[in-house]
This record gives structure tokens, sequence and C-alpha cells, in this order.
């Protein structure tokens, strides 16, 4: 029997150990796809992450159930039932040319560079052979004597020695890098299955192979697990941990993306019960440690930012920004009303002398929006500010006129 994780998430690094230990104990079994999303948002150090590895591996292996947990089952239809590497080399023959067939058909999915770039990435790494399980062996084995020498290395003073151990410390570095090259197309089976969460598929790609790096550095082939099971786990939490870096354009902390996942199961488990969408308050009331108005802050949170220039139609040539309200702009009516009103006053203006015309504008700012004082208009024309003050007063009683005013009567009006 399966341990249903869907809907978990472990709030704790002693909550996961004891899951482990309590799953190990018993005959229940564990799907690792749901154990490594239930733990995606705790904050693990790689001591940890270790600790975990080694609960986790130490399971019986009929106990983890993982369809695309093993290289062996890199795609649920390439691989048969009972296929085993060791023991048939042309079903192994087979299982590479079926691999390669998938590899064309997934980077055909893709359009432009993109497709191009996936294309030849596909064709770089799909040229690299699979480990067997004994080739396995000894790569791993030559890294670890590569480490090990190197250690040696920074103490050891006999020439020859030096020699000799510069030599391993090389040759486990190769062993790296081929470990690091065989795996690269677990990267993509993995990668694959996070399509659409944020992230483009090549930057899920590169996650996913800093993860088999990582994997290559702590792997310890003494304890007897299959490196493709161990890698397994670090290119996950490497992929799951970006998206949640990475995958939004405001970045939500840790702590909140738990709070924010706690609220969601929450309310999976009230709709069941309820059968219908629950209350912030009921929310609030069965987490007890939060406010409604919390819950609703929470809840706006979870939604995703979309670009005013995102693209609305087929033909791309109208933008999100085109359907949202800009509250600041003019209404038709009021910019109509605002220009016949400058035309009016340019009319009323005009019969003024240029002196006259220009003082009023500066004074009251009609062409810029910034009023200016007697003394500044003074300095512009030359003169006293006493002297702009009459040419002002007699400009303002010829406006007066009813032959000028009456053009001006309704905008006052309105």
């Amino acid at each position: 029997m399966s341990i249903n994780l869907k809907t978990h998430y472990f709030e704790s690094i002693e909550e996961v150990k004891d899951f482990l230990l309590s799953a190990s104990s018993s005959n229940e079994s564990i799907d690792q796809s749901d154990f490594i999303q239930a733990i995606s948002q705790l904050e693990l150090t790689n001591d940890q992450r270790d600790e975990i590895t080694n609960l986790l591996l130490n399971s019986k292996e009929d106990d983890i159930q993982d369809e695309d947990l093993m290289v062996e089952d890199l795609d649920d239809d390439l691989v048969d039932e009972d296929f085993n590497f060791e023991e048939n080399e042309s079903e192994e023959d087979l299982y590479e040319e079926k691999i390669s067939k998938m590899e064309q058909e997934y980077a055909a999915s893709f359009k432009g560079s993109v497709q191009d770039s996936v294309k030849l990435y596909l064709k770089s790494i799909g040229e690299s052979k699979l480990l067997k399980a004994d080739e396995e062996t000894i790569v791993a084995n030559q890294i670890k004597e590569g480490r090990e020498a190197k250690v040696l290395l920074e103490t050891e003073t006999d020439i020859e020695k030096r020699k000799e151990l510069a030599a391993l410390v090389l040759k486990g570095e190769d062993a790296e890098k081929e470990l690091i090259e065989k795996n690269l197309r677990l990267v993509v089976s993995i990668a694959k299955k996070y399509s659409g969460r944020g992230l483009d598929f090549q930057d899920l790609i590169q996650e996913g192979n800093i993860g088999v790096i990582k994997a290559v550095e702590k792997f310890d082939p003494t304890k007897g697990f299959k490196f493709s099971t161990y890698a397994t786990w670090w290119i996950r939490q490497s992929i799951t941990r970006a998206i949640a870096d990475q995958a939004r354009t405001i970045r939500i902390p840790v702590h909140m993306v738990e709070t924010m996942n706690k609220l969601t199961r929450i309310q999976r488990e009230m709709v069941q019960i309820l059968g219908r969408d629950p209350l912030a308050e009921e929310i609030a009331e069965k987490m007890g440690d939060i406010s409604a108005e919390k819950v609703r802050e929470i809840q706006l949170m979870s939604f995703d930012t979309t670009s005013l220039e995102t693209q609305i139609g087929d033909e791309g040539d109208t933008t999100l920004g085109d359907f949202v309200e800009d509250k600041n702009a003019i209404s038709p009516e009021q910019y109509a009303y605002r220009e016949q009103l400058k035309e009016s006053l340019r009319e009323v203006l005009s019969t003024l002398t240029e002196r006259e015309e220009n003082v009023i504008r500066m004074r009251f700012g009609l062409d810029n929006g910034q009023p200016m004082t007697l003394e500044e208009v003074g300095q512009k024309f030359g003169v006293t500010r006493e002297r702009i003050r009459q040419i002002e007063a007699k400009a303002i009683r010829k406006l007066k006129h009813p032959t000028r005013l009456n053009k001006l009567a309704s905008y006052n009006q309105n």
C-alpha cells in the first residue's frame, strides 16, 4: 500500500525523519515524486539532504515507487516491465533507439530558435551512451580514489608519489565529468515534467544539471546505491528550488510559500467536506494562527503577475494594457471641452496687444501651467514690477468687456 503525499507538505526536518523511519518499519511504500514535492519548501542544508537521502534509499527498493526514478524508467512508454540492462545487451540497444526517438519528438515540439537550441542540446547528449551498472561502479570508484588522492597530495612530499597521486586526481576528475555527461539525459526526462511552472525548459535543464553536479560531489559508491537513484533526488531538489526562487516575477519568501501551501491544502480539504469554496473566516478558524484578513492577503499573493504587454488574440496587434482603464486619463468629452476652451481663449487674447497678451499668459501660466510673479515677468520684459501690474490691470479691464466676456461665459457656467 502506498502512502498518499499528494496534498501533504512537511513543516520541519524532524517530521520528515519520523515519517521515513515509520515508513521503513511498515509495509507501506513511498512515492518519491510526491515525497520530494512534500519537502520542496523546506530550507535544507547539504548535511540534512544527505541524511534524508540515506534514510530514503535505505528503504527497501520495492517500497520506493516512482515511475521515472531510475534511468531505466526515463519515459513510461519507453521501458518494458521486466527490462534489465545487465541481462540483455540487445534490449539495451533497443532502449537507446527508443530514447533517441523520444528526444527527437520532444525537440520537435519547440519552435524557432528555441527548437534549434533544444535540438542541438539533445543531439549532443544523445551521443553519450548510458552507463551499465558495472561501468557506473568503476567510474564511481575512480572518483573516490581521485578525491582521496587529492587530500593526500596536499601533505605528500615524495616526488614519485606526488606524480602517482596527481595522475589519480586527474583520472578522478575525468571520471566525474563522464558520470555527469552520462546522466544528462536523466535531467531532461525529469525537467520536462516540470514544464509550464514558470521557467523555460532550457532553464529547467540547467538547474537539473547543477543538481547532477552536486550529486556527483556527494555520491558515495560504497553504500551500494545506483547513482541514478541518488541523482534524481538532487536534480528534483535543484529544479523545485529554482522554480520557487525564480518562477515568479516577485519572489515570495520560502516561509510565506509554506503558509500558502498549507492554506491551499486546508482549502481543498474543506471543499471536499463542505461541497463549496470555504469563506476566509472558515479557513482562518481551521488554520488557527491567522486572521480572515490575512487569509485574503495570502490568497491574493497566490495570483501570478501578468505583463501589460501580453498579446491578446491571434493577430498579436492588441495587448492586455489596451483593455486596462487609466483612471488618470481624461475622457473624450473632457478632452474636447478643453480644446474648445483653449481655442476660445486664443481668440479672446488675440484681441489684446502683443505685450498685454504675453503678460496675461505668463502671469496665469496659460502656456506651461506655471504662473509667474510680477517680478519674474518684469525681468522678462526689462521693466519694473509696477509697470507689469499696470499692463495686467489694463488687459483684464479689456477682457471684462461684454464683447469678449460673452465668448467665455458658457465655460464659466460649466
